[in-house]
């Protein structure tokens, strides 16, 4: 069997690697293949594979934009780090998908389901749900560009063109361009992070998401250590955590285009 990997992580990709040759010996594995534009080269230039993995982020985009292009046959498994509110739309379509971090259980039901139904998927049904899912995400995937915080006594609303990004102290702030910090109603960051746009809009660490418009620069030290330089009236420096440095490096050079 051939399962194709697209993930833009690279410990992410050799833990599930590891993982599938244990759960599926004689396995034969292709990528990973780290980004939207990869994905379609090699799509276009291979043989279908029997099963792709695919991430939901990748360092250019969401994995969903190949499948609406690649008319696939063969079936996907997606992963996410999205909460499981955000993701009920694949359980509707039969799709399965796993939660990061991903547990060799999940995994190993996504293949006996796999195993079970893979004559589905040489069937033009599974190609309609397939591209049903893809339609629905396309229309109900709205990113926020306003958010409330409060301001004294009252509320107030700013655009994203003045959000300078978000922290997590107790409580979320939001934090202005004007190098102010307004209270939200956020619970996490995590339900933040569903709402922004990840073209514009990037998670540093646990406590912080930063806005690409307002990067000023970013410096490594002599120990790797990344430090992000925010512009605004604090001109606040942020620490990228060791696991997201990679991601953040391509984030930062394409311009936002992850």
């Amino acid at each position: 069997m051939n399962i194709l990997i697209i993930e833009d992580e690279p410990l992410v990709a050799l833990s599930l690697s590891r993982v599938l040759r244990e759960i599926e010996p004689g396995v034969l594995l292709d990528g990973p293949l780290p980004s939207v534009k990869a994905s379609k080269a090699w799509l276009a230039a291979h043989p279908e594979p029997d099963l792709i993995l695919a991430d939901i982020q990748l360092s250019d985009g969401i994995s969903f934009d190949i499948f609406a292009e690649y008319a696939n046959s063969c079936p996907v498994i997606f992963t996410t780090a999205y909460n499981e509110y955000a993701i009920r739309a694949f359980k509707v379509n039969s799709i399965d998908y796993l939660l990061k971090p991903i547990d060799r259980k999940e995994l190993e039901k996504a293949f006996y389901k796999f195993h079970q139904l893979q004559s589905k998927y040489r069937h033009g049904e599974y190609l309609l749900q397939m591209r049903e899912l893809l339609a629905n995400f396309a229309q109900s995937r709205k990113y926020k560009e306003r958010f409330t915080v409060h301001q004294g006594k009252s509320v107030a609303m700013f655009p994203q063109q003045e959000v300078v990004g978000f922290v997590k102290e107790e409580i979320i702030y939001l934090l202005h361009a004007n190098g102010k910090r307004f209270i939200t109603d956020y619970r996490s960051l995590d339900e933040v992070e569903e709402l922004l746009n990840p073209v514009h809009f990037f998670r540093a660490n646990r406590q912080h998401i930063i806005q690409l418009a307002f990067v000023d620069n970013m410096r490594t030290d002599e120990w790797g250590k990344l430090t992000v330089k925010m512009r605004g009236e604090r001109q606040e420096e942020i620490l990228v955590s060791k696991e997201k440095a990679a991601e953040f490096r391509r984030w930062f050079g394409g311009v936002g285009s992850r």
